[in-house]
């Protein structure tokens, strides 16, 4: 005589089963595109799908690598440009101090560091404006 068993495993779906099933044929390169996608992000690909085509239709999928990578060349860039105001504010300095220090020169250095302070107050704006896309 057999004995009754309990079943095993994961406990039936009262509600939300996946039972549909969609189909779509691809190009080589867009299955490519796909799988480079799905590793860059981290997710499977129907979680790629599913989150791209239902719920999140109007946002942009971000590959965090890249932008991390062009983030920190930004950085480097602007460290760069810091470090030459730094070096000229020196050498006005030194001129200054030696009574050689032109209008002119103290004029078109405020012009550039004024410059560079815009353009880092937009880069500081452009990566916030990221930050609030990736988490919405």
């Amino acid at each position: 005589m057999k004995k009754a068993t309990k079943k095993v495993g994961r406990p039936e779906m009262a509600s939300g089963k996946r039972t549909k099933i969609i189909k779509a044929r691809l190009t080589e390169d867009e299955f490519n595109q796909i799988l480079i996608i799905e590793k860059g992000l981290g997710i499977t690909r129907m979680e790629l799908i599913r989150t791209r085509v239902l719920y999140n239709s109007n946002k942009v999928l971000v590959d965090a690598g890249e932008l991390l990578k062009q983030l920190d060349a930004i950085g480097a860039e602007m460290g760069r440009g810091g470090n030459n105001i730094n070096q000229l504010a020196r050498h006005a300095n030194i001129l200054n101090n030696e009574g050689l220090l032109t209008e002119s020169v103290a004029r078109e250095f405020n012009e550039l560091f004024r410059s560079y302070i815009n353009i880092q107050r937009e880069l500081e704006k452009g990566i916030r404006q990221v930050i609030r896309l990736m988490k919405s």
